[in-house]
């Protein structure tokens, strides 16, 4: 009996010591964070959260992945409706105008104003686009969490193959075509093509970039009227419909096809986020790959892409400070430059290239350097729920139609403009 006696207090105390590691929640402050992260990007932000709640014996950081950015938008919503929203979340800034409507966030600049070991200096490190994109009427109300920008891949080894130096891919619109021309060939002779010089996607983000290099805007600075339907808009879709249609040196690609056919070969640049590099290394590249800043045409102005993280009010204000401690550490110098190397996300602050991990990123690829410079030239979506919908909306009846001969660029554009001041005129009204 005295054995039995021994064995239970033996698995009693082995339990207790089990749950006290960094893995459970027990006498911790426990921060509910949502997020939209699968594959190795998942991978990446378990390992840090796995790092924070090792570090800490007061919070526990329980990240649940929501599948994706759709689904923990309409979760979100739904949540947000009965009062169930979760401590912490990515958002998008379109989403953030509508729960700052609701009053059911905590502006970050509240925890700022109130934390002694964050200061000016802090701020200023930050690269002035994610603060700006996260400010919204003055208010510093979200932090960024996951953003990227648009970059061109390229295969260095079909461009030394037709005499041109791999090191120095195209750098403007006019010789990105040129190049696309060079490489887009018929290779074995059978009057097919079997390589091409790009592809292209149906993409909003890909307007935006191009709309501005080309000299436009997106809106007004009031984000009341649409400034798109310009000639730097008509501008960007020529670029497009005159790769597809006129020069044929691309084609369409939807999902993956494209980042597909240019691991394969079949495609010598390729432009997407710089986060497909976390899924190209992991599906394996078999050629000398380079990395470089999308070409450009007047500006080198830019459009970053990705989340930031909102802190959600609760009646638990410890709970609340537990959670912006979390977002503290994740975009401090160190966390910010490992997250980069480890997902190619851009890290937020300008002290996160001297972490070793980006130092010898960069010592290992140089023409790298172009990608992470596009962040002093970036700008942001516009910062209303409208935008969301009109994103879409662009992709399919603009863009898709466009290259297809349907719509002029102007009609479409137009159609497009006169629909989102629509949507926000019916909102002011309201």
């Amino acid at each position: 009996m005295r054995g039995i006696k021994i064995f239970i207090i033996i698995f009693v105390l082995l339990i207790t010591a089990c749950g006290q590691k960094s893995g459970s929640s027990a006498g911790k402050t426990e921060v509910v964070f949502w997020h939209a992260m699968g594959g190795p990007l998942g991978d990446a932000l378990t390992q840090l959260v796995d790092e924070f709640n090792s570090s800490r014996d007061d919070i526990f950081i329980k990240a649940i992945n929501m599948g994706n950015y759709t689904a923990l938008s309409q979760k979100l919503m739904a949540s947000i409706q009965t009062g169930n929203q979760p401590n912490l979340s990515q958002a998008y800034e379109a989403w953030t105008a509508n729960m700052i409507e609701g009053d059911v966030l905590v502006p970050v600049s509240d925890f700022i104003e109130q934390d002694p070991d964050f200061g000016p200096e802090d701020l200023q490190d930050f690269f002035p686009v994610f603060i700006n994109s996260n400010t919204i009427n003055g208010k510093l109300w979200t932090f960024p969490f996951n953003k990227s920008v648009m970059v061109m891949y390229y295969n260095k080894d079909i461009l030394f193959q037709n005499n041109i130096d791999p090191d120095k891919p195209p750098v403007t619109w006019s010789e990105f075509r040129d190049y696309c021309r060079i490489l887009t060939q018929d290779k074995d002779g059978d009057g097919v093509i079997d390589q091409h010089g790009t592809s292209l996607k149906i993409s909003a983000w890909k307007f935006e970039n191009l709309l501005l290099q080309a000299g436009g805007e997106i809106m007004s600075e009031d984000n009341k009227t649409a400034l798109f339907n310009s000639e730097a808009g008509i501008l960007a879709l020529d670029f497009l419909t005159n790769i597809l249609n006129v020069d044929k040196t691309g084609y369409l690609s939807p999902g993956y096809e494209g980042q597909n056919d240019f691991l394969a070969s079949k495609v010598a640049m390729y432009e997407d986020s710089s986060v497909s590099l976390a899924y190209m290394q992991r599906t394996g590249i078999d050629f000398n790959l380079g990395v470089a800043a999308i070409p450009v045409k007047d500006t080198r102005r830019n459009v970053i892409s990705g989340t930031n993280v909102a802190i959600f009010r609760t009646n638990d204000k410890k709970v609340e400070n537990a959670a912006w401690e979390f977002v503290k550490w994740f975009t401090a110098t160190e966390q910010t430059a490992k997250w980069s190397g480890l997902t190619y996300y851009m890290p937020v602050r300008k002290s996160a290239f001297e972490e070793e991990i980006l130092k010898n990123r960069m010592s290992e690829s140089p023409e790298i350097a172009s990608v992470y410079d596009q962040l002093n030239y970036a700008t942001f979506e516009p910062q209303i729920s409208e935008w969301f919908e009109t994103r879409k909306y662009l992709e399919e009846h603009v863009i898709e139609r466009v290259v297809r001969g349907i719509l002029t660029p102007q009609e479409a554009l137009d159609n497009a403009a006169r629909r989102i001041e629509e949507m926000i005129n019916e909102e002011d009204d309201k």
